[in-house]
């Protein structure tokens, strides 16, 4: 019976992957329909406004052609008309000489035929024509302004659809994942030199395998790329995958997109434990700051008198609450008395992890590290052999310390505006370092023995926490280069608890 209701079950899980499948495939082939009707309408606006900027490109060019053709018409008719009045004003100069000179063959007198004759020869010495050039100036022909459009419309009758472009491949080999950045290269199947540009899609997922239609996050789009890689850069890895597809586009059309790849984003992203938090800090997700009036929202205020301040945290007036029944919230009570404290929600049980925090610039009071999840709700960070922090103090006078199990050495550097934290758990490293310049502040060697939670404290002040960060190439190095070193500087190096 039990073994028939084993096969009936891997039956069903079966059927219910396959139905889940061909669900899958119907959304895509809806999805692709709607596509086609979209699309198709596109293509036909797209060839209407292409005709009707040809035609109007011919009109206009019909129009200059027209105006150079009317332009050459007036300049040879003006010329000719010139050329015309100037010598239909010789011709009758010309006759009324001519009718002179046939008058004076008449006169009989010598001296006065002399005296005519002389005047004939001067006139006809500066007679204009015989300065009159008897050659047109243009000639009457225009076929040098005639259009042949024979190669033209041989090209528009061969002109056809320009062919779409393949789909591109992405080879996730090629593609790299580091410093919160991806690049991701493709290549053409064949050479095409007709494109244009190439068009890359992305999006977040928690799904290891091939992108479905219906995902929890729509595709991003970065258009207009040139080459055949492109980097994003300053992402946060808040999801486990990346899925990501290209394709390529001509002037006119765009490609299939290429077959999707899938690669993993992974880093830790935690928020902030409110349930964990002392009464006097107020939790945002990410974002923790000292509120001297959380307390007195308790029915039950206790009186006491001003804490002298038994570490090195200097504490106002505090308002302080009985205690609360036991909550369930991971096996610990909320922080009281002076451990004004909250935890991550994140348990890091192997791994290697980096997160940062910046702190406000008037912040008096700050750690920031590690514990164990078994810290006790009076405890502060570093004062126990269960959490290791840096410990900043910018109140009466200024310490930067490493602190844990109740030690604390004094780091002579100044306090950087972001402090990177990096744990590796299985190798039983904390390090701290400087966000922006990744210069080692301190680290911490021990073995952890328990899972350990990120831990804040903070007064008077506030801390902003960025997660979704992988462990930076940078800090990688620092940390090869560390361990190759024999010997260790620090002077907080513990064993297991």
């Amino acid at each position: 019976m039990d073994t028939q209701k084993e096969a009936l079950q891997r039956i069903i899980t079966t059927l219910a992957t396959k139905n889940d499948e061909i669900q899958n495939f119907i959304d895509l082939l809806n999805h692709r329909l709607k596509g086609v009707q979209v699309n198709s309408s596109k293509v036909l606006s797209d060839l209407d406004e292409e005709f009707d900027g040809l035609f109007s490109l011919l009109e206009e060019m019909k129009e200059s052609m027209t105006s150079n053709i009317k332009q050459e018409q007036a300049h040879k008719t003006q010329e000719l008309q010139n050329q015309l009045t100037q010598c239909t004003n010789a011709l009758e100069s010309s006759e009324e000489l001519l009718e002179f000179a046939s008058r004076t063959l008449d006169i009989r007198e010598p001296e006065e035929f002399t005296k005519a004759a002389r005047q004939i020869k001067d006139r006809v010495t500066m007679a204009a024509a015989f300065r009159l050039s008897l050659r047109p100036k243009v000639s009457d022909n225009m076929t040098h302004l005639m259009v042949d459009f024979s190669q033209e419309r041989q090209m528009i009758q061969t002109l056809k659809f320009l062919p779409v472009p393949k789909a591109p491949e992405i080879d996730p080999a090629d593609c790299i994942v580091a410093d919160n950045c991806v690049c991701v290269s493709w290549r053409m199947p064949e050479e095409d030199n007709k494109i244009d540009h190439y068009v890359l899609e992305y999006r977040k997922t928690n799904y290891d395998g091939l992108p479905r239609v219906k995902d929890e996050r729509c595709w991003e789009v970065i258009d207009h790329i040139k080459g055949t890689e492109y980097t994003l850069s300053g992402l946060k890895f808040d999801a486990k995958y990346m899925n990501f597809r290209v394709r390529a586009c001509n002037k006119a059309v765009a490609g299939e997109y290429s077959d999707p790849i899938t690669l993993e984003t992974k880093a830790l992203t935690f928020t902030l434990d409110n349930t964990s938090s002392h009464l006097n800090l107020k939790v945002e997700d990410s974002y923790v700051e000292w509120d001297p009036t959380g307390g007195k929202s308790q029915e039950n205020k206790v009186k006491g008198k001003e804490n002298k301040g038994r570490s090195g945290t200097p504490s106002p007036k505090r308002t302080s609450v009985t205690a609360r029944p036991t909550m369930v919230r991971g096996s610990r009570d909320r922080f009281t008395g002076e451990s004004y404290t909250v935890l991550g929600d994140a348990t890091i049980e192997s791994g290697q992890h980096y997160w940062e925090v910046k702190t406000q610039k008037d912040c008096k009071s700050y750690s920031v590290g590690i514990a164990y999840k078994s810290i006790g709700k009076f405890d502060q960070l570093g004062k126990t052999n269960t959490s290791w922090c840096l410990y900043v103090n910018n109140w009466l006078q200024a310490t930067f310390a490493a602190k844990h199990n109740n030690k604390a050495k004094v780091l002579d550097i100044t306090v950087p505006d972001r402090i990177g934290i990096y744990c590796d758990f299985d190798g039983g490293q904390l390090a701290f370092y400087n966000a922006e310049t990744k210069q080692l502040l301190h680290s911490f060697k021990t073995k952890f023995a328990q899972p350990i939670v990120p831990g804040f404290m903070v007064w008077c002040g506030g801390i902003m926490l960025y997660t979704g960060l992988q462990v930076p190439s940078a800090v990688k190095t620092l940390q090869k280069s560390e361990n190759g070193m024999s010997g260790s500087s620090n002077s907080l190096t513990n064993v297991p608890h």
